[in-house]
């Protein structure tokens, strides 16, 4: 092939921004769609669709509160085996709270817990850190790295982890969003709680310019950058 047939990716096509690709729905193999109809209803995720063609094909389709991704399963919608899905992260700002809500409603969710500083290897079934779980919250409070688990019906795996602070690169830094009422209180209760430290810091005077001190504060955590002292 000569030189001007080839076709090699400039510098300036790599820059380009690629074309939005969202990840919207996952699917869940089920043996019993009903019950797990059932199920998801009671963790009080939104239902967005029941269908069904004939007596050999049905779609539900769930999304979680403040997701913008949702689930589907039903019949003859996956051939993977029922209760093959594991590992499916759900974010939540307040593992405790969100913890609380599924044993409201009657769902066995485990202790939180945390990974074993990096060991890979053990009893327990693996998670993003490893297969060692130590008991309770991250001692250090760390973002991404507290968990509570739980399962459906057909023991597909759940997994609830806390992220309070992304990690930098992983938001768009000229963007913020909260997706529900609830992640917007908790950010402003880690906010108050920052501020209060700042004002001891600075003499224990109020700051009467708290409201630009609070936005920085809520900017910069959810961008994964530099936090305002």
């Amino acid at each position: 092939m000569s030189n001007a047939m080839r076709s090699e990716p400039t510098t300036e096509s790599m820059k380009t921004r690629p074309v939005d690709t969202k990840l919207e729905v996952v699917v869940i193999p089920v043996s019993d769609v009903d019950r797990a109809k059932r199920f998801y209803e009671s963790l009080g995720w939104r239902l967005d669709a029941d269908f069904a063609n004939d007596a050999d094909f049905r779609v539900i389709q769930f999304t979680p509160p403040g997701s913008g991704c949702a689930i589907i399963f039903g019949k003859n919608v996956t051939a993977a085996a029922p209760g093959s899905a594991q590992g499916l992260y759900l974010i939540v700002s307040d593992i405790e709270a969100a913890r609380r809500d599924l044993i409201a409603r009657g769902v066995e969710v485990s202790e939180v817990f945390h990974d074993a500083s990096g060991v890979y290897a053990g009893k327990d079934e693996p998670y993003l850190f490893g297969r060692l779980r130590i008991a309770g919250r991250d001692p250090d409070h760390r973002s991404y790295r507290s968990f509570a688990s739980f399962k459906d019906p057909d023991g597909n795996g759940w997994l609830f982890q806390e992220v309070t602070t992304r990690l930098p690169g992983r938001i768009d830094a000229d963007e913020t969003a909260f997706p529900t009422s609830s992640d917007l209180a908790a950010a402003l209760r880690r906010a108050a709680q920052a501020h209060g430290e700042h004002e001891k810091r600075n003499g224990g005077k109020h700051d009467e310019n708290w409201p630009d001190w609070y936005a920085e504060y809520m900017v910069s955590e959810q961008a994964g950058r530099q936090l305002p002292l």
